[in-house]
């Protein structure tokens, strides 16, 4: 009796840790963001689309190829979750690079 309890318990133990080093959904790394429009300044910085992402407001100047957004025809602000890095600043205007995106559905 001592025994299987034993080997039920290791077991367990084994479970949990192989269940621990599983790899997160790639979503679980996503930032969620909203994108509140396009960014219609006149200015040699301005352009592109405002992006908000935790308290921070940024412009993109593009999404990635594999995403079929039409921010041309969108109605804003549109939730979404992005994988982002920083790419150039321009004055005050940080501009970013989405890297992957994916639209919160409702």
């Amino acid at each position: 009796m001592f025994r299987s309890n034993r080997i039920v318990y290791i077991l367990i133990f084994v479970l949990i840790v192989v269940i621990a080093q599983c790899k997160k959904n790639e979503s679980d790394s996503l930032t969620e963001a909203k994108i509140t429009g396009p960014d219609p300044r006149d200015c040699i910085c301005c352009g592109g689309y405002f992006i908000e992402i935790k308290d921070s407001i940024y412009n993109f100047d593009q999404l990635p190829s594999t995403c079929n957004l039409d921010l041309m025809n969108a109605e804003f602000p549109i939730t979404v979750y992005v994988d982002w890095e920083p790419e150039r600043k321009c004055g005050d205007i940080q501009y970013i690079i989405i890297k992957q995106i994916e639209v919160k559905s409702h």
